[in-house]
C-alpha cells in the first residue's frame, strides 16, 4: 500500500496578526505542534491541517472579544486545546484552566503550555462534573467549551464551575438557536439565565457563533428567573 501524500499545513493568514498581535509567533508555534504531534497523537485529524488557522486557531482566538479584562476562565473538554490555548495566546491577562478527562490530551496540553510557554494556563485532568475537579478549581468568571455536548448537558457540567454573576460562553454552530429553544427551561433550572446567540470575529470569513448565558447570583435571582420563565 502506497504512503498517503503529506498534507500541506495552512499558511498563516494575514488577519492572524489582528487576532494575536505581538504574540502571533506563539500561535504559529502552536500550529506547528498541532500539525506534527497533534496529528501523530490522534488529537486532530490530518484533514484539519489545511484549515487549522481558519477553522480552529482564529475562530477560537476571537473569543477574546467577549471576555473582560483579567477574567478567570475555565475551558471544559479542551481536547487539543480549543478554545483555551488560542484564547490564552491572544489574552495573556486572563487566567485559564483547561480541563479534559483523557491522559493523552492533558499530557499534550501540559507540553504545549510548558513549551510556548503560557504562564497564564493550568491543566487539570478529569471530567468537569467530578467532585475531585470541583474541589481542585475555583468557580470562574467565564466557562468556555467547544463542541463538547448539547446545551442542557453542557450547562449541567458548566454551572457549578461558574461564579455567581459569571458567564457561560459556549462555541456553537448553526444549531445554537435551536438548542436554546429546546433547552432553555432545563438550563434555567440549573441557574443559568439570559441565554442568547452572539457572534465574535465578524472580520473572519466565518464568524464564531456563541451561546452566552449568565449564572444566577443568589436565591433571590433564582426566584426572579423562575417567575420570568413562567411568564414566557
Amino acid at each position: 500500500m502506497a504512503d498517503e501524500p503529506a498534507v500541506e499545513p495552512e499558511q498563516t493568514p494575514a488577519i492572524a496578526t489582528e487576532v494575536f498581535g505581538g504574540r502571533l509567533p506563539l500561535a504559529e508555534e502552536y500550529a506547528r505542534t498541532l500539525t506534527d504531534q497533534g496529528v501523530l497523537r490522534g488529537l486532530i485529524g490530518p484533514r484539519e491541517v489545511p484549515q487549522l488557522w481558519t477553522r480552529h486557531l482564529l475562530n477560537c482566538g476571537v473569543l477574546s472579544e467577549v471576555i473582560e479584562e483579567d477574567a478567570t476562565v475555565i475551558d471544559i473538554g479542551s481536547g487539543a486545546g480549543f478554545p483555551g490555548i488560542p484564547l490564552a495566546i491572544a489574552r495573556p491577562d486572563l487566567t485559564i484552566t483547561l480541563i479534559d478527562p483523557l491522559l493523552r490530551r492533558t499530557t499534550f496540553l501540559e507540553e504545549v503550555v510548558a513549551a510556548l510557554p503560557l504562564e497564564n494556563v493550568t491543566v487539570v485532568r478529569g471530567r468537569a462534573e467530578e467532585k475531585a475537579v470541583l474541589k481542585a478549581v475555583e468557580p470562574a468568571d467565564v466557562v468556555t467549551s467547544r463542541a463538547v455536548a448539547p446545551l442542557e448537558r453542557l450547562a449541567r457540567w458548566s454551572a457549578p464551575l461558574i461564579r455567581g454573576g459569571g458567564r457561560l460562553v459556549a462555541l456553537k454552530g448553526r444549531s445554537a438557536s435551536d438548542e436554546i429553544a429546546r433547552d432553555w427551561e432545563k438550563v434555567l433550572r440549573l441557574g443559568i439565565r439570559d441565554l442568547s446567540v452572539e457572534q465574535c470575529g465578524t472580520m473572519l470569513e466565518t464568524p464564531t457563533t456563541l451561546i452566552v448565558g449568565r449564572r444566577i447570583e443568589s436565591a433571590r435571582d433564582a426566584r426572579a428567573a423562575r417567575k420570568s420563565g413562567q411568564r414566557k
